[in-house]
């Protein structure tokens, strides 16, 4: 079959972001939520219109509150394919098998994606393109209700991956939720510094803790619904922490740590799931005025180079910035000699 009609519940960020990336494909999607200004602004972000019998009911809701309406949706929409999209894939399962909605029309689903700033307001059309989306499915699942939302997975740009609810549990408190828990810790120190030292801030402290900005009350719900499997790895997270500290007067120790750390970032795959890349990086001197950044990315449009990363260096108070791009060693080449030649201050290039 093909997919026409979404009806998605709860129009938050992974809502309205769905919204957005099948109406740009033709999909007909209506946005309900219990907030009447949230579900204001995304019918206007989505002209979201009211239908009858949706191919798909997406409850993009947190997974506690699942329970609230899945024997009413169910009613509504007795036809109907549904999946979730929460961070944690038991869960949802258990509040499924306690409700009416049998559990081969419903399809546990994770997409790997998200941004530290949540709300419809944040919502984008592409914020699943080349990111992973993880299917749950149980035994009982239909094989044409999996169909359909591989083909919803497929429409929004996203890669589908398929694994048991269990193993799904352990692997995102591994790469999702620990992170989530170490920016927070490392970010709480930052509360009782002199406001001066934070002036020192590079690159690194703000790239550590980017996602302690995340939303409080949704990243409760999820660590308490995955709190088992966190509750090992934090456990091996504080054994790390006891062997640093015995490590600070022995520098070979030190450096064991600190390599044994690099050894695991190596690990983490590169983009759509290859082997990580290795970039070069262009250094870039601008001028600290509007515009700069803009002209900079002109100039590798023009020239058909890919900029993979960037980092912006800037004192305040300076009156110029260090800009950082990461490409690959001939798109580094081009655009430094490029940049070059038209009276930017670009420096040598570097691994």
């Amino acid at each position: 079959m093909t997919l026409e009609r979404v009806r998605i519940v709860g129009a938050g960020l992974i809502g309205t972001s769905i919204a957005l990336g099948l109406v740009a494909r033709g999909v007909q999607v209506e946005l309900i939520d219990s907030d009447e200004e949230t579900q204001r602004l995304a019918t206007d972000l989505t002209q979201s219109k009211e239908f009858s019998s949706p191919d798909v009911v997406v409850l993009a809701l947190p997974t506690h509150a699942i329970p609230l309406v899945i024997d009413r949706e169910y009613a509504l929409n007795p036809q109907s394919t549904f999946m979730d999209v929460g961070s944690v894939k038991s869960e949802p399962i258990l509040h499924i098998k306690n409700s009416a909605l049998p559990l081969s029309r419903f399809v546990p689903t994770h997409p790997m994606a998200g941004r530290e700033i949540g709300g419809a307001h944040s919502a984008r059309g592409d914020l699943f393109i080349t990111r992973s989306w993880v299917l749950t499915p149980t035994a009982e699942c239909d094989p044409q209700s999996l169909a359909v939302v591989s083909q919803l997975v497929s429409l929004l740009g996203a890669s589908e991956i398929t694994l048991d609810a269990a193993e799904h549990d352990r692997a995102v408190a591994m790469t999702s939720h620990l992170p989530q828990i170490t920016a927070s810790l490392t970010a709480m120190s930052l509360e009782s510094a002199d406001p001066s030292w934070l002036e020192l801030a590079g690159q690194g402290l703000r790239d550590t803790t980017r996602i302690a900005a995340s939303d409080p009350q949704l990243w409760s719900q999820i660590i308490f619904s995955n709190r088992v499997e966190i509750h090992a790895l934090l456990t091996g997270l504080q054994g790390n922490l006891t062997s640093m500290i015995k490590a600070l007067e022995d520098t070979s120790a030190i450096e064991d740590v600190i390599t044994a750390g690099g050894r695991g970032r190596a690990r983490i795959p590169g983009k759509h799931g290859g082997s990580a890349r290795q970039y070069t990086y262009l250094p870039i001197v601008i001028d600290d005025k509007p515009g700069q950044l803009a002209a900079i990315f002109n100039e590798c449009a023009t020239i058909g180079v890919n900029v993979e990363d960037l980092a912006i260096e800037h004192s305040p108070g300076q009156l110029n910035a260090l800009i950082t791009l990461a490409l690959s060693d001939a798109d580094a080449l081009k655009l430094s000699q490029h940049l070059s030649s038209i009276g930017w201050n670009v420096h040598p290039v570097r691994k």
